[in-house]
């Protein structure tokens, strides 16, 4: 599973069974704490083995005021669930995943989801050759 954290929405999207497709799931709403009650019974629910959290990092890659509130909220997710939590660089999956959400959807979480995707199809391209 693949998080997109917003201020507003978290975009949301998970891999088939074999690892290899990322599928953009309904963005949640909210802030950090209902976030943090609904991602477990959602990674109950989807048999999820690894959350993968969006770095927000700077075009320069050093770390944002975001990026600091990000890395904040993965430890308390962390400490919130019993799959593994890793962040993954996302300079620019929003911009990517504009490119292919209508221009209607960006405020209705489909933006948000489509970056996840994104997100988490990166991740598993990257780990389609490694050995399980």
């Amino acid at each position: 599973m693949a998080l997109d954290v917003g201020s507003r929405r978290t975009g949301v999207a998970v891999s088939d069974e074999l690892g290899l497709y990322a599928h953009a799931r309904p963005a949640l709403s909210g802030g950090t704490r209902a976030l943090l009650d609904a991602l477990p019974p959602l990674v109950a629910n989807e048999a999820i083995d690894e959350v993968v959290v969006g770095l927000p990092l700077a075009l320069s890659g050093e770390d944002s005021p975001q990026t600091s509130a990000t890395r904040a909220f993965v430890e308390r997710l962390r400490e919130r669930l019993d799959v593994p939590v890793t962040t993954w660089d996302e300079r620019l999956s929003s911009v990517e995943a504009a490119r292919y959400v209508p221009s209607g959807r960006h405020r209705d979480g489909t933006l948000d989801s489509a970056a996840a995707a994104l997100l988490l199809q990166a991740v598993l391209d990257s780990r389609a050759g490694d050995p399980a």
